[in-house]
């Protein structure tokens, strides 16, 4: 069985979106998965990530957060 575990929730001050990262988990064995939804009104745009690519768009949102600092 597959169950979902939140993590965090954002709001976008400017754009009004929720955003809502949760763990997915399956059976035992199963590699877990990162779901990233998105909340725009009434639409959603969900997006699955394996853990290596989470990863890799994890260093691209700090690298461009860190630019905007300088």
């Amino acid at each position: 069985m597959t169950e979902l575990k939140d993590l965090e929730k954002l709001d976008v001050p400017l754009g009004g979106q929720q955003v809502a990262l949760q763990e997915i988990v399956h059976a035992e064995g199963a590699m877990p998965m990162l779901r990233l939804r998105i909340r725009e009104g009434k639409r959603f745009t969900i997006l699955d990530f394996d853990p290596l690519t989470a990863g890799q768009l994890a260093a691209a949102l700090q690298r461009w957060a860190d630019a905007q600092a300088e």
